[in-house]
Parts: C-alpha cells; sequence; structure tokens
C-alpha cells in the first residue's frame, strides 16, 4: 500500500514539474494542479494508512487509529487550490485574449522595450 502511495505522489509530482516548465499557460495550470493533489496524497499519508479505522482514539477503540488533522488540512487545501485555479485561469484567460496567444514568452517584452 505504502509502495502505491509514493508511486503516485512521484508521478504525479514528476508530471506536474514537466507541465510547470512548458511554455504554454494551460499546462502550467494543469502542472500547478497535479502538484497540488500530489502534496495531498502526502499530506494524507502523513496521517497513517489505516484502512476502516476511526479517526478518533477512544479507550474502547483498538490501537490503531486515523489523524484526522491531516485530513481536515487536505480540505482545506483541497478549497484553496480549487480557488487559486480559478483565478490562474481568469488571469489566463485575460492574457489570451488581449495577446491572442497563450504562450508564455519572456523575451517578447524585452526586444519591444529594446525596440522603443
Amino acid at each position: 500500500m505504502e509502495l502505491l502511495v509514493a508511486s503516485a505522489i512521484g508521478v504525479l509530482t514528476a508530471g506536474g514539474v514537466y507541465l510547470i516548465l512548458r511554455l504554454r499557460a494551460f499546462p502550467v495550470i494543469l502542472g500547478l494542479s497535479l502538484l497540488s493533489y500530489a502534496v495531498n496524497i502526502f499530506l494524507v499519508s502523513t496521517g497513517r494508512l489505516a484502512i476502516n479505522a476511526p479517526p478518533i482514539l477512544n479507550k474502547y477503540a483498538d490501537v490503531s487509529y486515523t489523524d484526522p488533522l491531516p485530513q481536515a488540512l487536505v480540505l482545506t487545501a483541497i478549497v484553496i487550490s480549487f480557488g487559486m485555479t480559478a483565478v490562474l485561469v481568469m488571469f489566463t484567460l485575460g492574457a489570451y485574449l488581449e495577446a491572442g496567444d497563450d504562450t508564455i514568452d519572456m523575451t517578447a517584452t524585452e526586444e519591444k522595450d529594446d525596440a522603443a
């Protein structure tokens, strides 16, 4: 189980980093989403990978339990990442409508400044 979760985190992180390094705006947004999913899975895995275990430890339950704090952190992170993804999509859409292209080009603005 741990190997499967670690592999999933690694694949999501590698895919996210690859997409962030692209020079288009939409793949960068997808890469950031994949990285946030990888972090969320990592946070859930820090609370022990116990199947069918209660999230609260009491004196009548078994010794195994699942820590509820990482689950609460992941729920908060999901909401924040959804909001930030919506903001990034709106910024990207505005830049695309103004420039007519979603290419991320750092040299184009420097050439325009030098020509002026």
